[in-house]
């Protein structure tokens, strides 16, 4: 006994682990964050069981300045304080300081009466929270700019005479830059420091580059490219829009073994010059030439005495922000599916997808062989390389070799979006082993998943997450390809709860937000791009469903994060954008200003029986305003903002008003009879519910009228299948959702498109395009449908009430022919499930909620006798509770845990 009685007591950490554990510890939702300027970080974590009905009843958090063991250097602990709650727990200990790193973990008792161990330690570490905190200076280069603006070189060397313990690198540019250490690429960051309202926020990035350096001779080096700042933006060719300048600000912070600290930053000790890169731009592409190689200018050692210095240049440092989304990283690579020749004789290569980023070429040639990379997304109807939907963009790389022997090629500073690549001047036979498509976007993390027993609606799955994955790249463009890639606020707007489903997207929006705040008119406008672009065209502002990404993606981020600072930092922009709209007002009809409406409707050319889709676009300004200030009011509930709850409730009830003696006819007809006008004004309550089944009954009518295809464009088609739905014709959902004739979202999958057209007949049914000057292949906003496909087919939902998935809903509703559909959400609680299948019709529905969560789930079944849950009735399940039955679902509550249940 005396020996058992110590092993069970060392085992007594191990058997409270296997009991509950603290796992995925975040600090403003990323692991380990460096750099963070966030002057209050929300810590939070997961709970990991594998017991049912799992709550936390109590946390404790300790925060110190090294990894806590045995509490040494403690500077903030909670003690046990009695709360479930696990997301966005606010750090409430002393003021974090600049460049400091602070770890912490957390412990967790839950309602079974166990106590977790410790987490792991997890850290943060701040950035430059001042703007005296930067020693450093911005820089430009000394020499004179040339024709072309090759992409500048600029090193510093500089000798460590100690130990070093820790060293960490601040860094941005007007510009792109990408810097060096002794000849290492410093972190895998692309199109740093990323596009922001330079003028008002210009971020920094942190990284971590102790490994790098090294006691005695070091050497720093940094290019520089043109990228959003000066570089060609727009179809109208901005260049300079930003600035004509090209800078580096650039400190290194060491500390030493012995406790004493430096500084080495951009300074006028720094040397500039040029090298490989002749020629920079995002749209256009870039030139390389191998001959002009500097070997070895990122190390120390290096003879720069020929370079120029450089000239410092007293920028604005208040406008610095640290980096808070993630950045541009290296995803999938692609080898060539096929390598042919086209009618036209030219060598193309197929890449099998439709990505962003750019191709990796290896080869072997003599000193000055020049070969073009050219770019597109799609052949033409004779198989020929198609371009003209590119408009002015050149989308091009030129490589220059040195000829010494194997070379391995590819840009700095550009991106392209494309499928095909057409080689010109390719020396001997190219070959699958010499070009590699690097696809790269956003470094978000996967989200969700989703599939089922069709394999085209798989496929459109696939085109909607490539869609995503393209066009987020830093700030979420409309298109990767023309002389545009803007981030158009309609596309985002429409699209983000899908995008949230896909990937995991919270900071991404946040960063994006802030810019369109900064960007926001002093009339509380929004403009069309953020950040802001001018096309030149006078009014560029202010239009209905692009503007309103003011208030939808901040209230979408809330109801699926549950984050309500995002709320708080948004709500003046989201109160400025609902104030202009009544400020352009006239008896509560905004009927003035230029809006795109339903953008690419179907339209029919020479249309003599009135059958193209055309909404009047001030019936869909009345709804959006609507739809703002009720996400206006909500916002303002949830804050404690109950006068502005009052104030907008009215004005509501008198927009709505207004709606129906002006676009609603006595008999309830739309003034406009369209299938987007009937979804818009029913999705956004703005007709009484005496009027709402007939107005469904016509949407439905118009279906069919267009032999059950869809109309609508950008606006109406987000919502469609969610008002069907809503009004009980999920069946006729289904249909749209499986139709494979234009217009609809599998015409193009039956194309054999990889992302998400811009138009429904991009390719026309005897391959002809539609109009080139809109016609992009990899356009993610009718995507859309991907948010119906989780919440719907597979039926995964959050509760208004509790956001952020603290209380689930799981409600598939089956339809459509398929026999099964599984989905899957990771969740800042963790990860839920919910997969279905019917077979030999028996109906059977598994899930898996997270701990400290709960779920209502509704099961298609007349009654719960009916139900079966791991293979017993729901009378023998006592982690199920019956609660109702609703249109012939029986609804059932569960904690967390894994459930199977089956119709019997």
């Amino acid at each position: 006994m005396k020996l058992i009685l110590p092993l069970f007591f060392q085992l007594l950490p191990f058997l409270a682990h296997a009991q509950i554990s603290v796992q995925n510890p975040l600090c403003e939702n990323r692991p380990d964050p460096i750099g963070l300027d966030v002057l209050i970080p929300r810590l939070s974590w997961q709970l990991q069981s594998s017991h049912r009905n799992v709550r936390q009843t109590a946390y404790e958090i300790k925060v110190g300045t090294e990894t806590l063991l045995k509490n040494k250097n403690l500077i903030w602990s909670t003690g046990q304080v009695a709360s479930e709650q696990s997301v966005y727990v606010p750090y409430n200990g002393p003021a974090l300081q600049s460049g400091k790193k602070y770890y912490w973990q957390v412990r967790v008792w839950d309602n079974r009466g166990n106590t977790s161990p410790w987490s792991a330690p997890a850290f943060w570490h701040m950035g430059l929270l001042q703007p005296g905190d930067w020693k450093a200076e911005w820089i430009i280069p000394g020499f004179p700019e040339t024709p072309g603006r090759p992409s500048p070189l600029m090193r510093k060397q500089f000798t460590l005479k100690k130990k070093i313990r820790a060293a960490t690198l601040y860094a941005t540019a007007h510009g792109l830059y990408e810097a060096h250490i002794n000849g290492q690429r410093v972190g895998n960051d692309y199109f740093t420091p990323g596009w922001t309202s330079y003028n008002k926020r210009l971020q920094y990035q942190t990284y971590d580059v102790s490994a790098l350096l090294k006691e005695g001779q070091n050497a720093l080096g940094v290019l520089l490219g043109n990228g959003w700042y000066r570089g060609y933006l727009a179809s109208k060719g901005k260049n300079n829009f930003y600035g004509t300048d090209i800078a580096l600000l650039l400190q290194l912070n060491i500390t030493y073994s012995d406790g004493s600290t430096e500084i080495i930053g951009s300074d006028t000790s720094w040397k500039s010059s040029t090298g490989a890169i002749r020629s920079a731009e995002l749209l256009h592409g870039e030139c390389h030439d191998a001959r002009a190689e500097k070997q070895g200018w990122t190390t120390a050692g290096y003879n720069d005495a020929q370079w120029a210095g450089v000239v410092v240049k007293p920028f604005s440092k208040t406008v610095l922000i640290a980096t808070y989304n993630e950045p541009v990283r290296k995803h999938e690579t692609f080898r060539p599916a096929r390598i042919f020749q086209t009618p036209k004789g030219e060598q193309v290569l197929d890449f099998g997808q439709n990505l962003v980023g750019w191709v990796q070429m290896k080869v072997k040639g003599k000193p000055g062989d020049q070969i073009v990379l050219s770019f597109a997304e799609v052949l033409d109807k004779a198989g020929n390389f198609y371009t003209d939907n590119l408009r002015a963009a050149r989308n091009r790389d030129t490589f220059i070799l040195k000829g010494n022997g194997e070379e391995i090629l590819e840009p700095h500073f550009t991106c392209h979006g494309f499928r095909y690549l057409r080689t010109e001047g390719f020396p001997g036979e190219a070959t699958a082993d010499n070009f590699t498509a690097v696809a790269l976007y956003s470094d978000m993390a996967p989200n969700g998943r989703f599939e089922c027993s069709n394999p085209l609606i798989n496929q459109l799955q696939h085109n909607i997450q490539w869609g995503q994955k393209g066009n987020f790249f830093d700030v979420p463009t409309d298109c990767p390809q023309r002389d545009e890639r803007l981030g158009w606020t309609g596309d985002a707007q429409v699209f983000s709860r899908t995008a949230i489903f896909n990937r995991h997207a919270h900071n991404f929006f946040v960063k994006w937000l802030k810019d369109l705040s900064a960007d926001q008119l002093p009339d509380g406008s929004v403009p069309w791009v953020i950040p802001y672009i001018t096309f030149g065209d006078p009014v560029e502002r202010g239009a209905t469903g692009w503007a309103d990404a003011a208030t939808v993606i901040p209230w979408n981020l809330y109801l699926l994060y549950g984050d309500e600072r995002v709320l708080a930092e948004q709500y003046a922009s989201m109160k400025a954008w609902v104030d202009f709209m009544q400020n352009r007002s006239q008896n509560d009809l905004w009927n003035t200003g230029p809006h795109f409406g339903d953008w690419l409707f179907y339209s029919v050319n020479n249309d003599n029986w009135g059958v193209s889709a055309i909404t009047d676009k001030y019936l869909v300004a009345q709804c959006y305003w609507a739809h703002s200030t009720q996400l206006l009011i909500h916002a303002a509930g949830i804050l404690g903002k109950n006068e502005d709850v009052a104030t907008y409730s009215a004005l509501l009830q008198r927009i709505k008003t207004a709606f129906l003696k002006e676009y609603v006819t006595p008999g309830g007809r739309l003034a406009s009879n369209t299938q987007t006008a009937y979804v818009l004004a029913l999705q956004f309550d703005m007709l009484p519910d005496s009027l709402r089944p007939q107005a469904a009954a016509r949407l439905v009518d118009n279906i069919k009228v267009y032999k059950n295809r869809l109309t609508t464009g950008f606006l109406g088609t987000p919502e469609l299948c969610h008002v069907l739905t809503r009004f009980g014709y999920t069946d006729v959902a289904y249909t749209l959702l499986l139709q494979e004739r234009s217009p609809s979202w599998l015409y193009p999958v039956k194309q054999g498109a990889t992302t998400i057209w811009e138009r429904w007949e991009g390719i026309r049914p005897d391959g002809s395009f539609a109009d080139p000057t809109t016609n992009s292949f990899n356009h993610y906003a009718n995507g859309a449908i991907g948010d119906w496909m989780y919440r719907v087919i597979a039926g995964i939902e959050t509760d208004e009430k509790k956001a952020g998935y603290k209380e689930i809903i799981i409600r598939p509703r089956p339809g459509g022919g398929l026999t099964h559909a599984s989905a899957s959400l990771q969740t800042y609680y963790g990860q839920i499930r919910s997969d279905w299948k019917m077979e030999a019709g028996a109906f059977t529905l598994e899930v898996h909620i997270p701990a400290n969560t709960s779920a209502t789930i509704y099961i298609p079944a007349e009654n719960a006798d009916a139900i079966l849950e791991n293979g017993t009735t729901l009378a023998s399940a006592p982690d199920v509770q019956v609660t109702g039955v609703e249109n012939g679902r029986v609804i059932l509550k569960t904690g967390s845990g894994r459930y199977r249940f089956q119709i019997r």
